[in-house]
């Protein structure tokens, strides 16, 4: 059944469609004039209104346009004499959904009505869909971000992290994440808070790296007033503020000897004293910890303890560097045009094939963090409503190993591969040390290492340098 609206200024046709419409079973309310016409729209609304085009004071197009704007999803038949088709056709350009010429047969009237009410149903059948899907894709991805932030990926790779991730996530489990700069840690950490039972409390951030020895203390355990020079009153520290929920040590790896030790006890037993003070704390604290530093190089070298290495390396988690994981650059790259238009002021409807491959091309050595620098350069420089290979002037082409580095020629007898790559290993970082005269931090970077792999390669190999 529908809600039909009959404006004509002649009784006996307004009556007799009346009947007509009401014989198939549709609601019914009429007005002999525009203006009471739409009186009665904006008072019962609407799903069709049939009006007369040729009418005193307001004819059928002004209320056509009435209806239009004021309820846009009440269809409109018109109808019209054999002399005014031209005004018809105008009717149908300014929205109506069909017309009807007088004199006309109550088989053709029943025809059009039913074709016109299915043809909206559907219409909003349609709609109602469409708008389903849409919250329905908005909650997935809202949910996505809930679960993951900002990690973007559908590589094998980001699949196992993901998968990681929820299965951490349920626990209370120590998790430790290694990864390159720029991979996003961070993010992962995040992550593994907000899939956690502890989402609700804080999640507190500790940069190790950046802190000095003295101040680290402070920061993570606290101080009381007095304690040392400059301490004029009581701060808590990081655990504290981070009771009943997840603090997050980034770059662990650089903690030093004391500081270790201190860190150790508070995970052993969930306890504290701030610097300078007596009083013990208990902490409800879940620890997720982050390194740049290899796992290996981590646990075999002498800066870091082994017994905090093994309270931390609980569930341990890799992210991938994103030179191998080439797949997800497209996705990331539409990601961060995205985000950083609105900081850029400048819209990009997307990347050209040419601007995909060039990215593709790098090794991305900054990771994700260096590309979402590259894209964000890329926008403020574009002029064009594509992201175009000349737009990136700036990103140098990917590298490569020379091949003639390697010996292809396999001796007869075999040989044995792992002394293979080790010699061509050595004698690369032997050629870096060299290039670089000498200074270890420089032959870290031609090699693409952390300076903690490449001690640990110049231990292995015996080069002194």
């Amino acid at each position: 059944m529908a809600h039909v609206l009959i404006i004509d200024d002649h009784d006996s046709m307004r009556e007799g469609l009346e009947l007509l419409l009401r014989r198939r079973g549709h609601k019914t309310v009429s007005a002999d004039g525009g203006e009471r016409g739409l009186s009665l729209l904006d008072e019962k609304g609407a799903d069709l209104v049939i009006t007369d085009l040729k009418m005193a004071k307001m004819d059928g197009i002004q209320v056509l346009r009435a209806v239009r704007e004021r309820s846009p999803d009440t269809e409109v038949l018109v109808i019209t004499a054999y002399g005014t088709i031209e005004k018809a056709v105008e009717a149908m350009k300014l929205g109506a959904a069909d017309f009807i010429t007088k004199p006309f047969s109550s088989e053709e009237f029943g025809v059009k009505i039913d074709r016109l009410l299915a043809e909206r149903a559907e219409r909003l059948r349609l709609r109602r869909e469409n708008v389903a899907l849409r919250v329905e894709n908005t909650y997935l991805r809202e949910e996505a971000e809930a679960r993951y932030g900002e990690i973007v990926g559908e590589s094998s790779q980001m699949q196992e992290v993901f998968r990681w991730v929820e299965r951490v996530a349920r626990s209370e489990s120590t998790v430790m994440i290694y990864g390159e700069s720029g991979t996003g840690k961070e993010l992962v950490a995040r992550a593994i808070h907000a899939g956690s039972l502890r989402k609700d409390g804080p999640f507190i951030r500790v940069n190790c790296g950046a802190l000095t020895e003295g101040l680290l203390d402070s920061e993570l355990f606290g101080h009381e007033k007095g304690a040392f020079t400059g301490a004029d009153r009581k701060r808590r520290g990081r655990f504290e503020l981070a009771n009943g929920g997840t603090l997050f040590l980034d770059e662990v790896a650089t903690i030093n000897q004391a500081t270790q030790i201190r860190l150790l006890r508070v995970l052993q037993e969930r306890e504290l004293e701030r610097v300078g003070g007596e009083e013990t704390l208990t902490v409800d604290v879940r620890i997720i910890a982050a390194t740049n530093t290899p796992v290996q190089d981590l646990q075999q070298g002498d800066s870091f303890r082994e017994d905090l290495f093994y309270r931390l390396h609980v569930v341990p988690i890799t992210i991938p560097p994103l030179r191998e994981r080439k797949t997800d650059i497209p996705m990331l790259a539409e990601y961060f045009l995205r985000k950083l238009q609105d900081r850029t002021n400048h819209r990009v409807d997307g990347l050209s094939t040419g601007a995909v491959e060039r990215l593709r091309e790098y090794d991305w050595p900054g990771n994700v963090r260096e590309l979402e620098n590259v894209m964000e350069r890329a926008l403020v420089l574009a002029e064009g409503p594509v992201l175009q290979e000349d737009d990136l002037p700036f990103l140098p082409p990917g590298t490569a190993l020379d091949t003639s580095l390697i010996d292809a020629v396999i001796p007869a007898g075999g040989l044995d591969l792992n002394q293979a790559v080790e010699g061509l290993e050595e004698r690369l970082v032997r050629k870096a040390l060299e290039e670089a005269r000498g200074v270890k931090a420089e032959a870290a970077r031609l090699l693409g290492l952390k300076p903690s792999a490449l001690y640990y390669k110049l231990e292995k190999y015996g080069i002194r340098a």
